[in-house]
């Protein structure tokens, strides 16, 4: 199944960036393609990007003058969240793809949790309210409106939009100042960490894995486990990148639904299917 998994995020990521023309003249697309939202990461201003990143058009929309609820913005989230929940965090994310090659790299002993995980994983949380909600009203104590995940954190923006950008465009290479440092600075620090420990930003940074970890418990596709022919093993609870329960995997917000699990689990108890009947209750995610 990871071959699958790996297969489906380079063929999407291709799909969702497919603007060659936009990486050789370091020019963005703005056709009307631009209107629609992928589920994933996928930076406005990368130069290949066909579509546009649902956080990217929640800020914009917000950004704008007067109140305007961004129905269409969170719509997307909806439906992708209510079908997959975090799902597209595992299949459909390119800046997961890069965080997982990195991560298979023979370099550094394998850590799936940072130290104070419990504290640290509620940050993706903080990121959603702080810089994706109110970043768009009260920042740095003055009223101003600006998309500040996109501006300040978003490693993928970076990595996929600036970075290209920067290297076609000599234009713009001469107006790059300390916020693009700062941005480089930070990619180049999650991409390191990304070699020792699985998925660093995506556990503790991006909030839209927040908003889709939300959907986990209800979204349609589930890894559904038969309670009733497992006989504790533990191999899925060891080969989970996230290092979650039998009883919490799929229906954690921490579930990115690789599907590890399922691959091995020895008597096959482990498997994608549609949600169906009343979920079990499951401990506390720890």
């Amino acid at each position: 199944m990871q071959r699958v998994r790996t297969a489906v995020q380079v063929l999407f990521t291709i799909f969702t960036n497919g603007y060659v023309y936009g990486f050789l003249q370091g020019k963005v697309y703005r056709g009307a393609l631009k209107y629609a939202c992928v589920p994933g990461l996928n930076c406005y201003s990368c130069p290949g990007a066909v579509f546009s990143c649902p956080l990217g058009a929640l800020q914009a929309l917000l950004n704008r003058r007067g109140f305007q609820v961004p129905f269409a913005a969170l719509g997307v989230l909806f439906v992708f969240g209510s079908l997959l929940g975090r799902a597209v965090c595992g299949w459909l994310c390119p800046f997961g793809l890069v965080q997982d090659l990195l991560h298979r790299l023979p370099f550094f002993k394998k850590e799936r949790r940072l130290p104070l995980h419990r504290v640290l994983k509620y940050g993706k949380y903080a990121v959603l309210l702080l810089l994706v909600g109110a970043g768009s009203s009260l920042l740095l104590g003055t009223l101003v409106k600006v998309p500040a995940f996109c501006k300040y954190l978003c490693p993928s923006g970076t990595l996929f939009g600036a970075i290209p950008l920067l290297s076609a465009n000599g234009q713009l290479r001469g107006q790059a100042g300390g916020l693009f440092l700062w941005k480089l600075g930070l990619l180049l620090a999650i991409l390191l960490l990304s070699v020792k420990v699985f998925r660093p930003f995506c556990q503790y940074l991006c909030p839209l894995g927040a908003v889709y970890g939300l959907f986990n418990r209800f979204s349609l596709v589930q890894i559904h486990w038969e309670r009733e022919r497992c006989t504790s093993c533990g191999s899925c609870e060891r080969a989970c990148p996230m290092s979650l329960r039998v009883d919490e995997i799929s229906r954690s917000p921490e579930c990115i639904r690789c599907g590890r699990c399922a691959d091995a689990c020895p008597r096959k108890c482990l498997h994608f299917s549609p949600r169906s009947g009343t979920p079990k209750a499951a401990p506390e995610d720890t």
